[in-house]
């Protein structure tokens, strides 16, 4: 779905103009011819970037952005004032009726299609925010902190990577109001600060004295830290072939010097708006591929995860020649504790459980919670023997150290295991489950707090 951009302008052939341009990037197009006409198209339809200009007879470009930013409905469509007027007063209004860029006629095609396409996936971005807020608050969850910020561009960090030292310092002095700007003039250091420590925007130099800025934002598109770090460009007028170099790069925006300071502050509070954005939204994936996959109690795998995964780890160990064993551990009377104390200790005691495991397993293995009190671990590249040492000293911490419960009584339990090993490329995890299920019973059945291996 293309983005829909609404023109506002009270004469039709600077509309056309505009409207020609944008068509010709795939964006579709609404027409506004007044500031009522484009109050009310915003609050009937949807708009995801609003092209608003300045001087209309009736409702100027200031009051309708105004109007915009205080209504529930519209306040988070991105504003671009379009104005013949290039006085700073212009852009100080602007900004302080919620402006969230600035065009300035005769408007140049890149830097229109730039601000536009910039905006409109901000725009994306936080209608599919929104979206899963409602749906928490649908749920009962409220995240109104995280949403806050992300829903924020001001205080954020700021690298300007530049050696003219004077014009860096007047950048820093520009932005220090609004966020914590640091200033690099030396390539290499920059790129390993970006590479090592949190930032949300680059203002990088395309005519550095010493070092290309290019390929700074090469790297830092190739380099995985730094993949979705915002950047902005500093160029020279009349340097539009390395602009269109930078853009093809994956640079997000660029300011043209002499640099105006409100123009500086609405590009950068647009860019850290749209990392964290971005950031709120893959941790917001993150948890929820997370939470389908790990046991809600303990932070471990689940049935779910195991059964999609067990079946790799068998054909890998298979294809390498390699030894897999697996450990069906139980909780030795774990129902009674349930029933004699309650869930909310028996809860205490699985998680304490896990934690112990985790302990005694390696990071490569892989542990699940199957069900109530019984649990699986996998067991890459070892073989039965030293599975056994495993279990041994699992059992043994297990009996060894009573768990605390929430009452400050102290609950000893043991735990019993079955161990089972891969038989070659005819044996699956079904098989290998199923051995290490029998080996379990023999474990209960001799009195549990005890180890059974699987026969062959």
């Amino acid at each position: 779905m293309s983005a829909r951009v609404l023109v506002v302008d009270d004469i039709p052939a600077n509309v056309k103009l505009l409207e020609a341009r944008l068509k010709a990037e795939y964006f579709e197009i609404l027409s506004a011819y007044s500031g009522m006409e484009a109050l009310e198209i915003c609050a009937n339809e949807r708009v995801d970037v609003v092209l608003l200009d300045v001087m209309m007879p009736g409702l100027d470009g200031f009051e309708v952005c105004r109007r915009l930013k205080h209504g529930p409905e519209t306040q988070h469509i991105p504003v671009v004032m379009v104005t013949a007027l290039d006085q700073p007063s212009d852009k100080v209004q602007g900004l302080e009726s919620g402006a969230d860029d600035f065009l300035t006629k005769p408007v140049d095609d890149i830097a229109l299609i730039t601000r536009v396409k910039n905006l409109a996936r901000l725009k994306t971005l936080n209608d599919e925010m929104m979206m899963r807020a409602a749906t928490g608050r649908q749920l009962g969850v409220t995240e109104n902190a995280a949403l806050e910020r992300a829903l924020s561009g001001d205080f954020g960090r700021v690298m300007i990577v530049d050696d003219h030292a004077r014009s860096a310092q007047k950048l820093r002095q520009n932005l220090e109001k609004y966020h914590d700007a640091v200033v690099e003039g030396d390539l290499n250091a920059a790129y390993q600060k970006l590479s090592t420590e949190s930032f949300d925007l680059v203002l990088a130099s395309l005519s550095m004295k010493e070092g290309d800025g290019l390929k700074l934002c090469t790297l830092l598109r190739e380099n995985e830290a730094t993949r979705h770090l915002p950047i902005i460009v500093l160029i020279d007028q009349g340097s539009d072939a390395r602009l269109l170099r930078g853009l093809d790069t994956g640079v997000n925006d660029y300011l043209m010097r002499p640099i105006e300071a409100h123009e500086l502050l609405a590009r950068a509070k647009t860019q850290i708006k749209r990392k964290r954005h971005n950031d709120y939204l893959r941790d917001r994936l993150k948890q929820s591929a997370e939470l389908a996959i790990t046991d809600a109690v303990t932070g471990l795998y689940n049935r779910r995860y195991l059964d999609s995964h067990l079946t790799a780890l068998i054909d890998d160990a298979n294809a390498g020649g390699r030894a897999l064993s697996v450990m069906l551990v139980d909780i030795d009377g774990f129902n009674a504790v349930n029933d004699s104390h309650g869930h909310r200790v028996g809860d205490t005691i699985l998680v304490e459980f896990a934690k112990r495991l985790r302990r005694n397993v390696r990071g490569v293995n892989l542990a699940c919670r199957l069900s109530s009190e019984n649990f699986l671990v996998v067991l890459p590249d070892m073989a039965l023997d030293r599975a056994g040492q495993i279990a041994e000293r699992l059992r043994a911490q297990i009996a060894a150290e009573p768990f605390l419960c929430p009452n400050e009584d102290r609950v000893r339990l043991t735990s019993s295991v079955g161990i089972a090993e891969l038989q070659g490329s005819q044996d699956g995890a079904e098989s290998l489950m199923r051995r290490a299920g029998l080996a379990l019973n023999e474990a209960n059945q001799r009195g549990r707090n005890r180890i059974a291996v699987a026969a062959a």
